[in-house]
C-alpha cells in the first residue's frame, strides 16, 4: 500500500468499533496509518519500521481469561506507544500497573482535567471534555507512571511512563466527542513520534491506481453501481487504472428514490465512457420481500437477490474476472471482524462477507479501508461533478431499511414522496451541503389526526438529518424550526396517507443513523 521507507503509524485492533477511526484521525494530519491484527509480533512490527504504535479500544476486560493481548516485547522496542481505551489498560497492565472493574461506569461526554503538561497535550485546555465508554479502568499505578489527567470517576484519566515511551488515555480522542482528541492524536503524532506528515491523499489515488493494476492486469473488472458516490469513486479509480476494461452494472431494485434510476443513467452516460448495464428488477425485488418485516432478513434478501440478478448479468460480459465494488471501512466493521479483531457485529452489508464462493470473481475493493470524507477528497481530486461527489449517502438496501416493517408498492411511494419533500427543502434553505445526512422514515404505526374537521388514522413520517465527517459517530442537526414545520407541512398535506411527522434527536452512538 506504500513504501516501505514512508513514516507510518501502526494502529494494533483489539476489536474496537473505533479502529479504522483512528487510523482516520492519523491519515487527517498527513501520516499514513496502517490497522494490523493486534496478534502482530513485535519483530513484526520491528521490520515494517513505524514511527509509532497506537492500541485501540475494545470490548473486553484485560483481566479476564482470553482477553485479546499483544507481544509484551512491543513495549521493549523503544517506539512510542499511545494505549487508547482498552488499550491504556493492557498497556499499563504489561507495565505492572491494575485495572478493575469500576463502582461508577463512564458513557458519554464527561469533563477532564489535564494536571501535567506533557507533550501529548500540548496547546490543550485545562479544563477539557472527552468521550467516555467504559467499565474497566486503572485504579493503581507502579510509581514509574505519571498522572497526566483525571475525571470525576477516573483518577488516571491519562498516564505516562517515565522510563517508557508509553502514554495511555482512558477516553476516546479519535471520536468528535471529544472536541481536543485530534490535537491529543497531532501531538502523538509530531511531538512525540517526530512524524513530519508528508502523506496525501493524492497519494492514495497514486497507490490505488498501481494496486489495482497489480491485482487486475489485463483482466476485466465488472463494477456494481449504486449511483451514490462510493460506486461512482470506485469505477472512477478503476476506469484511471485500467481505461476500458471496465464494464459497470446497475440494478433497479425499485427502492431507489424518486426519478434515481434515471438520474443514475444519465450521470454515468454523461461522465463515464464505459460498458454500462441496466437492469430493471423491480417486480423482482418486490416480491421476494412480501411480508418480511425484520430488518436484518431484508437486507439478507436484498443483499442475495443483488448478487443473483448480477450473476446473471455479469456471465453476459466476457471475459470478466474481477468484481468492483464501493465498500468503505463502516460496512466493513458494522458486518465482519476486520483484522482479527473481536469486533461485534451491527448490520450486515450486502457487499461485504455475503458474496458466494460460487461468485466466481476475485474482488476489487480500493475504498475498503477509506471513511466517506476521504471517499468525496478522491471523488473532487479525480475530478467527479460536484453533485455526485456530494450527493447524501444512500444505504444499498435503499428504502427497504427506511420502511419499518413490510415493503410494499403504496409504502413505497409514500416514503419516496415524502423522502422527495425533505430533500427539496433541505436543498431550498441552502442545508444540504452542511448535513451529513438527511432521510425521511416510514414508522409502523398510525395515529389519530384531524383533517378537513375529520378523523383520520394514517401513517407517521420520521425526519433524520445528522452532522458527521467519518459516519460511525453523529449528532442530530439542529435544523431551523421554521424549516421543520415547512417540510412537516408539505408532507402532511401532500402526501396521501400521512397526518404526523417526528424529528429523531438522537446522536450515533447509542443509536445508529438508519433507523430499520
Amino acid at each position: 500500500m506504500i513504501e516501505e521507507n514512508k513514516e507510518k503509524v501502526l494502529i494494533l485492533d483489539f476489536g474496537s468499533q473505533y479502529a479504522q477511526l483512528i487510523a482516520r484521525r492519523v491519515r487527517e494530519n498527513n501520516v499514513f496509518s496502517e490497522i494490523v491484527s493486534h496478534k502482530i509480533t513485535a519483530e513484526e512490527i520491528q521490520k515494517t519500521n513505524p514511527r509509532g504504535i497506537i492500541l485501540s479500544g475494545g470490548p473486553a476486560s484485560v483481566y479476564v481469561k482470553n482477553a485479546p493481548r499483544c507481544d509484551e516485547d512491543i513495549i521493549k522496542l523503544g517506539i512510542p506507544i499511545l494505549g487508547i481505551c482498552y488499550g491504556m489498560q493492557l498497556g499499563c497492565q504489561m507495565l505492572k500497573a491494575t485495572v478493575q472493574p469500576t463502582a461508577t461506569r463512564e458513557y458519554g461526554r464527561t469533563a477532564c482535567t489535564v494536571n501535567n503538561n506533557s507533550k501529548l497535550f500540548k496547546s490543550l485546555y485545562k479544563d477539557t471534555t472527552v468521550w467516555m465508554s467504559h467499565g474497566d479502568q486503572v485504579v493503581e499505578l507502579p510509581g514509574e507512571f505519571e498522572s497526566l489527567a483525571f475525571t470525576k470517576n477516573c483518577p488516571y484519566a491519562a498516564v505516562k511512563h517515565q522510563t517508557k515511551t508509553f502514554y495511555g488515555v482512558q477516553f476516546h480522542p479519535e471520536v468528535t466527542h471529544t472536541p481536543q482528541g485530534s490535537q491529543i492524536i497531532q501531538n502523538f503524532l509530531y511531538e512525540i513520534c517526530g512524524c513530519k506528515g508528508d502523506w496525501k491523499m493524492h497519494s492514495y489515488i497514486e497507490h490505488s491506481v498501481a494496486d489495482i493494476r497489480k491485482q487486475v492486469k489485463d483482466g476485466r473488472v465488472v463494477c456494481g453501481l449504486s449511483g451514490g458516490v462510493d460506486s461512482a469513486v470506485t469505477a472512477a479509480l478503476i476506469h484511471k487504472a485500467i481505461g476500458n476494461h471496465l464494464s459497470c452494472i446497475f440494478v433497479d431494485n425499485g427502492l431507489l428514490r424518486n426519478y434515481e434510476a434515471e438520474e443514475v443513467i444519465k450521470t454515468f452516460k454523461d461522465n463515464f465512457t464505459v460498458d454500462l448495464h441496466a437492469i430493471d428488477a423491480r417486480d423482482r425485488f418486490l416480491d421476494k420481500l412480501k411480508g418480511v418485516i425484520d430488518p436484518e432478513k431484508k437486507r439478507k434478501i436484498i443483499g442475495h437477490e443483488f448478487i443473483e440478478i448480477f450473476k446473471e448479468e455479469a456471465k453476459k460480459i466476457s471475459q470478466a474476472k474481477f468484481l468492483a465494488q464501493g465498500t468503505l471501512y463502516p460496512d466493513v466493521i458494522e458486518s465482519i471482524p476486520a483484522h482479527g479483531g473481536p469486533t461485534v457485529t451491527i448490520k450486515s452489508h450486502h457487499n461485504v462477507g455475503g458474496l458466494p464462493a460460487e461468485l466466481g470473481f476475485e474482488l476489487v475493493e480500493p475504498l475498503r479501508f477509506l471513511f466517506k470524507d476521504e471517499v468525496r477528497k478522491i471523488g473532487e481530486e479525480l475530478g467527479l461533478p460536484e453533485e455526485l461527489v456530494w450527493r447524501h449517502p444512500f444505504p444499498g438496501p435503499g428504502l427497504a431499511i427506511r420502511i419499518i416493517g413490510e415493503v410494499t408498492k403504496l409504502r413505497l411511494d409514500i416514503l419516496r414522496n415524502a423522502d422527495k419533500i425533505v430533500i427539496e427543502e433541505i436543498r431550498k434553505a441552502g442545508l444540504y451541503r452542511s448535513i451529513a445526512q438527511c432521510f425521511a422514515v416510514l414508522l409502523p404505526m398510525s395515529t389519530v389526526g384531524v383533517m378537513g374537521d375529520e378523523r383520520s388514522y394514517e401513517n407517521v413520517i420520521a425526519i433524520r438529518a445528522v452532522e458527521t465527517t467519518d459516519f460511525m459517530t453523529a449528532d442530530w442537526c439542529h435544523i431551523p424550526h421554521e424549516i421543520l414545520g415547512i417540510i412537516s407541512n408539505r408532507i402532511i398535506n401532500e402526501v396521501k396517507g400521512i397526518n404526523r411527522v417526528v424529528y429523531d434527536i438522537s446522536t450515533k452512538p447509542p443509536s445508529t443513523i438508519e433507523w430499520e
